[in-house]
């Protein structure tokens, strides 16, 4: 192997260079064609315009509303759970560990999967299965 024959393994395309000449392919009107919006400078349509007809944005009828009140709880399940090292597990542990991404407005434990290991749970709400398995487990839990 030498200098000169290594070669990239991404593979590079050479730019386009348009108004470079009839032999290019894309001289003259630089592949925008003859007349028209699209050819002129600056021209072209905004994004959801359809040539003057309503847009399909404005004709379709707004329905329900968001509620600004609205928890937003990341979902954590038993199985999760066995994942975790620690004994007293907090919304701030799992986050620590890596087993949720971010906590949101707190934590609530979904009864998916089987604990296997005793544990004392801190969370926002916990499902009424979740809180059984939990206690079933030797467990105990503790709403925040």
């Amino acid at each position: 192997m030498e200098l000169g024959n290594i070669k990239s393994a991404v593979k590079r395309e050479a730019r386009k260079r348009v108004g470079r000449g009839i032999g290019s392919g894309l001289g003259k009107t630089s592949g925008r064609g003859h007349k028209g919006q699209k050819a002129r400078s600056g021209g072209g349509v905004r994004r959801g315009f359809e040539g003057g007809q309503t847009p399909l944005y404005r004709r379709l009828p707004k329905r329900g509303f968001t509620n600004i009140h609205a928890k937003n709880y990341t979902e954590v399940t038993l199985t999760m759970l066995n994942k975790s090292k620690a004994t007293e597990v907090t919304a701030e542990s799992l986050l620590a560990e890596g087993i949720i991404g971010k906590i949101n407005d707190g934590i609530v434990v979904l009864a998916k999967g089987n604990l296997e290991k005793k544990l004392t749970v801190k969370a926002k709400r916990f499902t009424k299965a979740a809180a059984e398995k939990i206690e079933t487990a030797g467990g105990k839990i503790e709403v925040i």
